[in-house]
C-alpha cells in the first residue's frame, strides 16, 4: 500500500539528498520507518501461499527467512549499484503480492491432483528461477516493451491481479483452506480476528499523525496478535522447530517445471517490470533526479534488472519473487530524506532479520484471520492501483471494449472454470488464471485493434 502523502514534504524540501551520508543514529531512525512500512507485505505473500499449500511450519520459516534475506540483497544492490545492476536510488524491493494469486491457484491444483507439496514447491521455484529471466531481458529492450504493453494492458493486469487476489483475503479471513477442512471457517472467532485488524487499519488510516497512518498495517497486526494471544490462537510451533541461526540453503526443495503455472507468470513479469519504471521515476522525482534522459534510463534498465536478478536468487534460495515497492516513496515524502545509504540500513536490518529465524517464528505464529485482514486491505490497494493506471489513459470506445473483455474472461474463466472443461488440460490450467486470461487478452486487442482516429471517435 502506498503511504499517504497529503501532509509530507514537498520534493524541493529535502532534508537529506541521494548522495548525502547521515549520521548513523539518523540513518537508523529513518530505515527503521522504512521497515515498519515493508515487513509485513514482505512476509505476507510467502505466509498465505504456504498456508494454501500446505506447506510444515519448519519449511515456511525457511521460506519466510529467506524472503527476509532475499529482499535485503535486493535493497542493497539497487541502493549502491554495481555496474549494470541496480538504480542507485533510496529503493526498498520485496516479496510480490502480484505473484500470489497464480502461485496459490496452481499450487493448490496440484495439491489436490496428488502431487506432493515438496515436488509442488520444487515445480514453483523452478518457475520462479525461469520467469526471472523474462524480467531480466525486458530491461535491455525496454522501448519496445513499453511500446507493446502501454498503460492501458498494465492497468488491466493490475486490476486482474487485485480483483483475484480479493478471493485469496477473504479466505484468509475466514481461516485458510485449513479452516475449510475442518469446518471451523468464518466462525464468530476468525471473524472476530479479522475484523478487528480490518476496522483498526480503517482507522488509524484515518488519524491525523503521519507516521501512525504510514504503519497502520503493522500497528493493526500488533492489535491482531495481542487478541490473537488472549483467545490461545497463536502457534509457535514453526519457531521451536527452527535453528538459532538459519544459513541460507539453496534448491531446499529440489527444482522442477510446470508450464501451467509457468505461462501466467510470464504475463506478470512483465507487468511487474513496467510497475517498476513507474516506481522508480517516482522514487527518482522525490530525489531530486532526472526523470528523462540518459541518466534516468540507465537508472531504470538497472532497476529492472535487479528485479529480475533477485527473482532469480530468491528461486535458489528458497522463496518468491520480489519487485520494487512503492510504498517507500510515501516514506521518502514523509521524512525528506532521499540519502541512498538509508537504503544501506535497511538492507542489512532485513538480512539480520532474515538469518534469525526466531523473527520468522514470531510473524508465522499469527493466525491467518489476523493475516488476512490486513491482506484484504493490501490487495483491494492493488486493484485500486490498477485502476489508477487506467484513470490516466484516454477511455475512448476501443480501451473500453479492451477492458470490458480482458475483465469478462479474466473473470468469468476464473470464476467458472467447468466452462473450459473439453479444453486441452495445458491450456485450461493456463486461462484457469484469471491473471493470465485477462492479461494475454488485453495484450493481443491491444496489438491488433486499430487505434482509434480522434476525428472519427468525436462523431
Amino acid at each position: 500500500m502506498n503511504a499517504h502523502t497529503s501532509d509530507a514534504p514537498a520534493t524541493h524540501d529535502l532534508v537529506l539528498g541521494l548522495d548525502d551520508k547521515p549520521r548513523p543514529w539518523v540513518a537508523f531512525l529513518a530505515a527503521l520507518q522504512h521497515l515498519l512500512a515493508i515487513i509485513v507485505p514482505i512476509v505476507t505473500p510467502g505466509l498465505l501461499i504456504c498456508q494454501a499449500i500446505g506447506v510444515s511450519p519448519r519449511d515456511t520459516n525457511i521460506i519466510v527467512s529467506m524472503s527476509l534475506v532475499i529482499s535485503g540483497i535486493a535493497t542493497f544492490v539497487q541502493c549502491r549499484r554495481f555496474g549494470p545492476l541496480g538504480a542507485g536510488l533510496l529503493i526498498v524491493q520485496g516479496t510480490s503480492f502480484n505473484f500470489v494469486g497464480p502461485l496459490i491457484a496452481g499450487g493448490v491444483l496440484m495439491v489436490k491432483d496428488g502431487t506432493p507439496v515438496e515436488a509442488v514447491m520444487a515445480a514453483i521455484f523452478g518457475v520462479v528461477i525461469a520467469g526471472s529471466f523474462v524480467e531480466m531481458g525486458v530491461s535491455r529492450v525496454l522501448p519496445f516493451v513499453k511500446r507493446l504493453i502501454n498503460p492501458l494492458v498494465t492497468g488491466i493486469v493490475v486490476l486482474m491481479i487485485g480483483l483475484t487476489l480479493i478471493k485469496v483475503g477473504l479466505i484468509s479471513m475466514g481461516g485458510g483452506f485449513a479452516a475449510m477442512g475442518d469446518g471451523s471457517f468464518a466462525n464468530g472467532e476468525n471473524l472476530l480476528l479479522s475484523g478487528v485488524v480490518l476496522g483498526a487499519i480503517v482507522v488509524l488510516n484515518r488519524m491525523p499523525v503521519v507516521w501512525m497512518r504510514s504503519c497502520a498495517i503493522i500497528i493493526a497486526l500488533a492489535i491482531g496478535y495481542a487478541l490473537a494471544a488472549w483467545l490461545g490462537r497463536l502457534d509457535f510451533s514453526g519457531m521451536h522447530q527452527a535453528a538459532l541461526f538459519q544459513v541460507p540453503m539453496p534448491l531446499h526443495f529440489g527444482l522442477s517445471f510446470s508450464w501451467s503455472l509457468f505461462i501466467p507468470m510470464v504475463v506478470i513479469y512483465l507487468v511487474t517490470s513496467l510497475e517498476a519504471i513507474g516506481d522508480i521515476t517516482a522514487t527518482s522525482k522525490l530525489s531530486r533526479q532526472p526523470v528523462e534522459g540518459p541518466l534516468w534510463m540507465q537508472r531504470i534498465k538497472g532497476g529492472v534488472l535487479v528485479n529480475g536478478a533477485n527473482s532469480l536468487l530468491a528461486g535458489l534460495f528458497n522463496t518468491f519473487p520480489s519487485s520494487v515497492f512503492a510504498q517507500n516513496n510515501g516514506i521518502i515524502q514523509l521524512t525528506g530524506i532521499a540519502s541512498r545509504y538509508v537504503g544501506m540500513w535497511i538492507a542489512a536490518m532485513l538480512v539480520i532479520l532474515g538469518l534469525f529465524p526466531v523473527v520468522a517464528g514470531v510473524l508465522q505464529a499469527v493466525p491467518e484471520p489476523v493475516l488476512g485482514g490486513a491482506a484484504l486491505v493490501m490487495f483491494g490497494a492493488v486493484a485500486a492501483a490498477g485502476i489508477n493506471i487506467l484513470a490516466g489513459v484516454q477511455l475512448d470506445r476501443r480501451a473500453l471494449l479492451i477492458i470490458a473483455v480482458s475483465l469478462a474472461l479474466g473473470l468469468g474463466f476464473s470464476q467458472v472454470p467447468e466452462f473450459l472443461a473439453h479444453l486441452p488440460a495445458a491450456l485450461r490450467n493456463v486461462l484457469e488464471s484469471g491473471v493470465a486470461t485477462g492479461g494475454i487478452c488485453a495484450l493481443l486487442m491491444n496489438w491488433f485493434l486499430p487505434e482509434t482516429p480522434p476525428v472519427a471517435e468525436r462523431r
